[in-house]
């Protein structure tokens, strides 16, 4: 995630709301386009646990960000000669949030299957608005509440479908994740607008790529053995990234927050389709806790009226 995409849950404007909606039965290119980047999201889950059999979390998180801030900097080279400070502080403090949200993730991913770290994973976006009342005094609608009641509900029935109320490992340190997810979400909506866009991409994937390596001492990680598989994933990971970007950008001058929203809440779907491809098999009370998840995100993320801004 990006400044040049503000996250799912600010409250700026975007261009969708400048072009009139299309059709809500019809499904054009922009839409596919978002399909078809909530897919490779989805996957992503699969990929990283794959890639944790090979290689340490922090090593994999350092060099898949790194390969992002190198496809990034050439947008940034013609400008970067302009950075203010401000620009630095933002950009190391979302560095700081996505460092610390994914290699949680990852981390967890080492004992977890994808389609439980995925729908845990979405349980970030009704947790948005209780930190903004928190830190930018925000006060969150209805909607949110009752989608931070089913993300609740969701969650104990993702987490502990056989032995009752209890998180393992895995389970914990993605649901902490998601904490430092939301979080970056709301630095980012705190610096939106005021500051340059391709210069703070480029610091804060940097910032993360930094930080992980730096942290690989401290933790004990060492470097992994050469595998096809990390840099593979990690690699083609941060080319993904970047290329959603783009897509999402394109896309999203078109079609509405509230549809937007609903295609980005298949994310967790696919994953656990993929999942279920790859040989995951979760019980039916995790399932059901998966879905109150998806049904968390769009009930907290519909807003009845004039449409307002979603990217990711």
């Amino acid at each position: 995630m990006t400044l040049a995409a503000i996250g799912r849950t600010s409250d700026g404007m975007c261009a969708a709301s400048r072009h009139p909606a299309p059709s809500r039965l019809m499904i054009g290119r922009p839409e596919l386009a978002l399909i078809g980047i909530t897919l490779l999201w989805g996957g992503t889950f699969l990929i990283v646990h794959q890639a944790m059999r090979h290689s340490g979390p922090l090593f994999f998180v350092g060099l898949r960000f790194g390969t992002a801030a190198l496809i990034a900097l050439p947008l940034a080279w013609p400008v970067l000669r302009g950075v203010t400070r401000r620009e630095w502080l933002a950009g190391t403090m979302i560095g700081v949030g996505i460092f610390t949200g994914y290699t949680l993730q990852t981390w967890g991913l080492r004992t977890i299957p994808s389609s439980t770290s995925a729908f845990i994973t979405a349980a970030y976006v009704p947790l948005v608005p209780i930190l903004q009342w928190i830190v930018l005094r925000r006060r969150p609608r209805l909607a949110s509440w009752i989608g931070v009641a089913l993300a609740f509900a969701g969650l104990l029935l993702i987490a502990a479908p056989r032995d009752g109320l209890s998180l393992g490992r895995g389970e914990a340190l993605t649901l902490i994740s998601t904490l430092a997810i939301a979080l970056e979400i709301i630095f980012i909506s705190l610096w939106a607008g005021r500051v340059d866009v391709a210069r703070v991409t480029f610091i804060q994937l940097a910032v993360t790529s930094l930080l992980a390596f730096a942290c690989m001492v401290p933790a004990g990680e060492a470097i992994p053995p050469f595998s096809w598989i990390v840099i593979l994933s990690a690699c083609g990971l941060g080319l993904m990234t970047a290329l959603i970007q783009l897509a999402m950008n394109w896309a999203q001058r078109s079609v509405s927050a509230t549809r937007a929203t609903l295609i980005y809440a298949g994310e967790p779907v696919w994953a656990g389709l993929i999942g279920w491809i790859a040989g995951d098999r979760l019980p039916a009370s995790a399932l059901l806790g998966g879905a109150l998840v998806v049904a968390a995100v769009i009930v907290s993320e519909i807003r009845f009226g004039r449409p307002q801004g979603i990217a990711r």
